[in-house]
């Protein structure tokens, strides 16, 4: 089937979607209909969500949900959370509600330094670099004072500039190396507006006091930010830890312990209990407009910062108390970029209380400990699928179009049995 197209970006939403239809999909009846029954009827809401990206024929929806009783530093939260996967929102609401009655959760910013770097090759001798870099470096601050002057106002901006000889791994290599405070913006734009006036700047200067060629490769921040850092807590008696009447909570503490130092060696395990983690986290990032990827990215990469990919969460028990973390890089912004624009992102911000960024990454980094807590007290207790499935039944039930009656009555069947897809299957043919 031929399946090019050209000028599609210049079409209306109505040609590009009759297009597809006509392309992909000429058996199908309902696609065209499927397409715009996402459709805002708020004509102006929708043209804000065609506007946000390039090429858009409809919108995709997830689940906008909330999880209660989050008390963090003293103050109580509830939690939106953007997420599809059954069980998330209910494991976080839990585990909130348990650690609500042992004190809460305690965090802390530690640092929210972000990086961006110019990528450069230099044939020339590497020496002369050095001087000619200290003696220019003051004009990378002054060429720039347009783009940083706001962010100077609000207490942020570049914060240094360093060259970096990387001709040992790849020949000719340098970079410079930038540090930089963006405030509660995420600060992607500003980040690469600056670098990619230093590397204007360093282009000019090289071709007028080098004698070799210098050529600029990119110019980009990273989302790598080892150094814009959140720790997260809990802690309580061992005695208090578990409320299953089934296992003592000295055997309960005893696995968890085990069940945290398996993730801690095991990269098989690891990636599988940082995936839990990142559940709630991404969830919460979605919600409040930020980009989850470059979160995924970042915190992926920090588990491997020892050369070996390892668990995010630590865990301990000393002197009787029992004690659970996280730390965890996140470059988040609460102004900016979709913060502004999604009403749904505006309301996320408001029911958290218009938090700075600094807060907002204490209330990511919570949500991801908790909803590691609650994955492993199901893991290493009554196992992970019990309630999972349970949860998972409402989506087998509307799979298969239950009406109301029959989900009252499967529902309550399955309250006294194991759910499982071919378990719900028999009993909506039994009761059909």
């Amino acid at each position: 089937m031929h399946k090019t197209v050209t000028g599609f970006s210049k079409l209306s939403k109505s040609e590009k979607i009759d297009w597809i239809v006509t392309t992909y999909f000429p058996n199908h009846k309902n696609a065209e209909h499927i397409l715009k029954q996402y459709w805002n009827n708020n004509e102006k809401l929708q043209l804000l969500h065609d506007e946000f990206i390039e090429n858009t024929i409809s919108n995709f929806y997830l689940p906008f949900g909330v999880a209660p009783n989050f008390l963090i530093n003293g103050k109580t939260y509830t939690i939106p959370m953007t997420i599809e996967e059954s069980s998330v929102v209910a494991a976080a609401s839990k585990a909130a509600k348990f650690w609500f009655d042992r004190g809460g959760f305690k965090a802390e910013v530690i640092s929210t330094t972000k990086i961006g770097q110019v990528h450069f090759t230099y044939d020339g001798n590497a020496e002369d670099l050095i001087p000619f870099f200290n003696q220019i470096k003051p004009l990378f601050f002054e060429d720039t004072s347009a783009i940083t002057k706001s962010m100077n106002k609000r207490g942020g901006g570049i914060l240094d500039i360093e060259l970096k000889n990387k001709t040992e791994t790849l020949n000719n290599y340098f970079q410079f190396h930038a540090t930089f405070e963006t405030m509660d913006a995420m600060g992607a734009n500003f980040i690469n507006s600056c670098l990619e006036q230093f590397a204007t700047t360093l282009k000019r200067e090289a071709d007028v006091s080098l004698n070799g060629n210098l050529s600029i490769i990119m110019s980009i921040l990273s989302n790598y930010v080892p150094d814009c850092l959140v720790r997260a807590e809990v802690s309580c008696k061992v005695e208090d830890l578990t409320e299953n009447p089934d296992i003592s909570a000295e055997a309960f503490a005893e696995k968890f312990l085990q069940a945290v130092k398996i993730a801690e060696i095991e990269p098989y395990r690891a990636v599988t209990h940082n995936k839990g983690i990142m559940n709630g986290i991404d969830a919460v990032v979605l919600a409040t407009g930020n980009d989850f990827r470059a979160v995924e990215a970042g915190i992926h990469a920090y588990a491997s910062k020892t050369g070996k990919y390892t668990s995010l969460t630590h865990a301990e028990v000393n002197n009787g108390i029992f004690k659970f973390w996280i730390e965890i890089p996140l470059a988040l912004g609460t102004v900016g970029g979709l913060t502004s624009l999604h009403p749904l992102v505006k309301l996320a911000l408001e029911m958290l209380g218009k938090p700075s960024a600094r807060e907002l990454m204490q209330i990511v980094a919570v949500t991801g400990l908790a909803q590691n807590f609650a994955a492993l007290r199901s893991l290493t207790t009554t196992g992970i699928q019990e309630g999972h499935m349970k949860m998972h039944l409402m989506n087998i039930l509307n799979q298969f179009e239950a009406t109301p009656e029959e989900k009252e009555k499967l529902i309550a069947h399955f309250k006294t049995n194991t759910v499982t897809h071919s378990a719900v299957v028999e009993a909506i043919k039994s009761i059909r």
